[in-house]
């Protein structure tokens, strides 16, 4: 969308149309410019919001009516800044997706004397669920191309925050795609329809051009461009059908345009097709690529009155053995002999030369083809009659006559199975990319665990539901399609492979044709996916049918992952790999070290998703606002927004995610995680410095009701825990204190001395966190009950109400003038404060023991954090030099920005891997066991984060040091945390110590 015209009143209608149009009158006489004279048509052209996918006015309206925001506020805050507002930068690519953000809410406050959260609007916009191409425009474009158009999409759009442009659509559905915020002009700038028109190779004349905005058709009509208003897509529809004298409604079921790796060369392929039908056959060569069949890619062709079907290998180096339409073929025309419904081949064509790789011809024949096994929208009583008939004809292909049809040489009889087994490992070694332990496993296990075979038939290899042509009026089978894999063998092949259905998840993509290219990506997870319900079903059910099982030794099970692409829809702190996951227990297997979100069970995996899909569309958003907050004179009261915030989270499940499994078994107060899945988790919600209160899953309170679900009595937990745990209160740790090294604990001076029926608690602490929070009730203090006690039993904890008599805050204490509000850092004083003895937290002398089993995972909780900062601030680092300009060329291309890039992906992968670790040790060994390794997690990570978030400082110059963006906060709480989880020469020393009794 393009404002530079918004000023001049004569189309200022038209922008207003865009925002407001489902409120105003639609009728086809709505006014359009069009060019005179006339001439046959060679590309359409199409704009993308408001007529590929839904307007943006559509939109706004849905959301102001969602948030109680007057109508035609985001209209007006666009036009605002005219030609130089963030809107009109942003669409030509000048500016970020924050920097836009932030600059548009600044100028919506300025204008209406109000915040209204505009993130959640563009996140609205651009989300999958509201941004979803018009299925009728599809298919149009799919016919356009049919028919040997040229497509093209011209779009005023912009850049993501992961770098890619806002382009919702399949790219391969045209031959050009022009993008504003890549060519730096916008719609109606004539120069972007001249570049347009440069790129199709056409005239002016030559294309017709689609768009829901007045002032861009009148530019486009402007230069000779036949034009069509899109008041609604099927209206327009009509029009452009009229235009160009042909339907633009899909013919060939499950067809669409050919795939631009797999094209053919069609001057070649007509002259053959016309010396195969003969002389006489004229008209244009149609065609056409089928959705399924992409093994041996498989396309519909017409000429003249034929309707034909072809079939061919696919191009460059093959598997051996594997692709042999040759044989396909033959098998085809016997068994069309033979009865067997098949569609009728007419020739086999092994010359190369003709279309790059050999083929054959069938003739086609139209019928329904089930994708999906559940067969959704039919009734029981058609579901049974589809499998009854797909039953029948599979007892006719192993009913057939060998020797009558001339099959009887067409493989060896005998031992089919061993020998397939022996061809599957043959072609899984020359096709695989690393080892995956599970998929060895069976290797090893399942030649040893075959069945003797008791028959030999004409097998298909691949019988499923979606390689049979169905009948459209009749449950009847016309066509058994896809013989590549066929030969003899054991029927038993065919009968699994047609109950295969039964036994993998519906959505699996086998199941439903789409183990394709796209899925060809995740290969190494579904394979292990394969892997592991092959070996459940083997050990488990599949050969009890079968007498005389050699018995078989368990062998040890073993985990893998493997690196995969990047979600082009990336979002900050978001990883750009894949695990391989187990199959589906309700947990990971505790021994498991699952290094990605994706390798989680999939109830955690689930849980993961939803916490990032509330961080997109809750917590980001809000992150202005309440970055503006802390810095207003009411920063030293909660937000409501957070309040607000926390009881949406609460309501979505995504609540009290941090209480480890081993300390709430019975998952009665948290989620029951691991502490590895946790990780993950935590890492996600450290990428925002609000989104750990947000989910109640923030310092100190965690590791506070931690301590009080291990080691509080049922009267302290009803006091104390639960209102924590419904987020109704606030807690803090006192510790530290300022006249001793507080880094090592028995330091501490602060007494606490039995008097009467209490303890009286005298002291002088500071760096308490959360205390200045007016919502905080509980401190949980630690200080010395017995001086003369051994070194590690002279402390005790104690629960102190906050309101207790005594407790003086000195002053809130800043870090790089940092205030941290609502809770701050208090520097406190503790006199003659008396507490009830029935606060003590598990007996006098136990103080240190409790701080060491409270701090295990809380350390897990920082450093997953400080991945969490690294990972956002890597990704405003990325975005930020992709769109900015320096010394003539963009900071992308500066090598030492590229550098600092690459050392911040090396070395954020590298702690996140540790601290991963650490977790693993957590849950299988116990804290105790791991403490070398959360010894090295707090060495390594908030160093770790302090070096990335200053490359990304540096990058951003002197705008990362403001309070606009995070980085700031980032990199003072990275800081922090060098000391607030024990200064790094302690944690070196453990380290060192430890590993010095390991070697001597």
């Amino acid at each position: 969308m393009c404002i530079r015209q918004l000023f001049q009143s004569p189309l200022q209608w038209a922008w207003r149309a865009a925002f407001l149009k489902h409120n105003q009158c639609r009728h086809q006489g709505a006014r359009r410019w069009t060019r005179s004279g006339g001439g046959p048509y060679r590309a359409v052209i199409f704009d993308m919001a408001g007529v590929l996918i839904p307007s943006p006015g559509t939109v706004a309206a849905e959301w102001e009516l969602q948030n109680h925001i007057p109508r035609g506020t985001i209209l007006k805050a666009l036009i605002s800044g005219g030609e130089n507002g963030p809107w009109m930068k942003f669409m030509r690519g000048e500016i970020t997706k924050q920097d836009f953000l932030e600059e548009f809410g600044r100028h919506y406050s300025k204008m209406s004397k109000t915040s209204v959260p505009v993130d959640s609007f563009f996140s609205m916009l651009t989300s999958e669920q509201v941004a979803k191409p018009f299925p009728v425009m599809m298919e149009a474009i799919t016919q356009v191309r049919a028919k040997g158009l040229k497509t093209a999409v011209l779009s005023n759009n912009f850049y993501l925050s992961s770098g890619k442009s806002f382009l919702p659509l399949d790219r391969t559905q045209f031959d050009v795609v022009v993008e504003s915020c890549l060519e730096g002009i916008c719609k109606p700038d004539p120069r972007i329809y001249k570049l347009c028109l440069e790129r199709l190779g056409l005239q002016p004349s030559e294309s017709i051009f689609l768009d829901d905005l007045g002032m861009n058709l009148k530019a486009a009509a402007s230069l000779g461009i036949h034009t069509i208003k899109v008041n609604d897509p099927e209206t327009a529809l009509k029009e452009l059908e009229t235009l160009l004298g042909f339907t633009l409604r899909t013919v060939i079921p499950n067809t669409r345009p050919v795939r631009k790796t797999m094209e053919i060369p069609k001057d070649s392929l007509e002259k053959y097709l016309k010396d195969l039908l003969g002389t006489q056959t004229t008209g244009v060569l149609e065609l056409l690529q089928f959705d399924h069949g992409l093994s041996n890619p498989t396309y519909y062709v017409k000429l003249a009155d034929h309707q034909l079907v072809l079939r061919k290998k696919p191009p460059g180096t093959l598997l051996p053995s594997a692709h042999a339409i040759e044989r396909e073929f033959r098998i085809m025309k016997a068994l069309g002999n033979a009865g067997v419904p098949v569609p009728k081949v007419l020739d086999l064509c092994e010359d190369s030369g003709v279309i790059g790789t050999p083929f054959y011809l069938m003739e086609y024949c139209p019928g329904v083809v089930y994708k999906d096994p559940s067969l959704p929208g039919l009734e029981s009583s058609q579901r049974r009659a589809i499998y009854t008939a797909m039953n029948r004809v599979l007892c006719k292909i192993h009913s057939v006559d060998l020797k009558a049809t001339g099959l009887e040489d067409n493989r060896k009889h005998g031992d089919y199975i061993p020998r397939q087994v022996k061809t599957w490992i043959k072609q899984y070694r020359a096709s695989e990319t690393g080892t995956i332990p599970t998929m060895e496993r069976l290797i090893e296990w399942l030649p040893l665990h075959l069945p003797n075979q008791e028959k030999t038939t004409v097998v298909h290899g691949d019988f499923r539901l979606d390689n049979l042509l169905f009948h459209p009026e009749k449950m009847e089978v016309l066509a058994v399609l896809d013989w590549e894999l066929s030969t003899l063998g054991d029927p038993l092949v065919d009968v699994a492979s047609s109950c295969l259905a039964h036994y993998l998840p519906p959505s699996f993509p086998i199941l439903r044709g789409q183990a394709t290219l796209a899925t060809t990506q995740q290969n190494g997870k579904l394979t292990e996916f394969m892997s592991n319900l092959a070996w459940d079903f083997a050990v488990k059910e599949g050969f009890r049918i079968f007498k005389e099982m050699p018995a078989t030794k368990p062998l040890t099970r073993s985990y893998h992952t493997r690196a995969g692409p990047q979600s082009l829809l990336s979002r900050p702190g978001t990883r750009s790999y894949i695990s391989l996951p187990e199959s589906s227990p309700a947990h990971a297997p505790k021994g498991a070290l699952v290094i990605s979100p994706e390798g989680l069970s999939p109830p955690v995996r689930e849980l993961y998703q939803r916490l990032g899909q509330f961080m997109e569309r809750h917590v980001y958003p809000a992150e202005p606002e309440l970055r503006s907050h802390q810095a207003s004179a009411e920063r030293w009261t909660p937000s409501p927004l957070v309040e607000e915030l926390k009881e949406k989270a609460k309501a979505e499940g995504l609540w009290n995610l941090f209480l480890p499994l081993e300390a709430d078994p019975e998952r009665k107060y948290g989620a029951g995680l691991t502490n590895v899945e946790y990780a993950h988790l935590c890492e996600r919600m450290g990428t925002s410095l609000y989104a750990p209160e947000i989910f109640n899953c923030s310092a100190p309170d965690t590791g506070n009701m931690e301590l009080l679900v291990r080691y509080g009595t049922e009267e302290q937990k009803a006091r104390w825990l639960v209102p924590l745990l419904e987020g109704k209160a606030r807690s803090c740790f006192a510790m530290t204190e300022p006249q001793v090294a507080s880094s090592d604990a028995t330091n501490i001076e602060s007494s606490i001395r039995e008097e009467d029926n209490c303890y009286v608690i005298n002291g002088h602490k500071w760096w308490i966190s959360g205390i200045l929070d007016p919502r905080c009730q509980l401190c949980v203090f630690m200080g010395k009950t017995d001086p003369h006690a051994p070194r590690h039993q002279q402390q005790s904890m104690l629960l102190v109400p906050m309101d207790s008599p005594g407790i003086k805050v000195i002053r809130p204490l800043t870090v790089y003038g940092l205030e941290d509000a609502p809770g701050g850092h208090g520097e406190v004083l503790f006199e003659q404060v008396r507490v009830p003895k029935e606060n003590m937290v598990l007996g006098p002398g136990r103080g240190f023991e409790i701080a060491q089993g409270r701090l295990g995972p809380g350390r897990i909780h920082h450093c997953m954090r400080l991945v969490g900062y690294s990972e956002r601030a890597l990704a405003l680092m990325k975005a930020r030099v992709k769109s900015r300009v320096a010394f003539g060329k963009p900071l992308v291309e500066q090598g030492t920005l590229l550098a600092d890039i690459a050392q911040s992906r090396v070395e954020i992968e590298q702690v996140r891997l540790l601290v991963l670790k650490a977790a693993h040790l957590m849950d299988v060994a116990g804290n105790k066991a791991a403490a070398l390794d959360i010894a090295m997690i707090k060495m390594v990570a908030p160093s770790l984060a302090s070096r990335v978030i200053d490359r990304a400082i540096q990058a951003f110059g002197a705008a990362g040091l403001s309070g606009d963006y995070p980085l700031a906060q980032f990199f003072a709480w990275a800081r922090a945390l060098r000391f607030a989880d024990g200064p790094d020469e302690v944690h070196q020393a453990v380290v060192a110590k430890m590993e010095l009794k390991r070697h001597v």
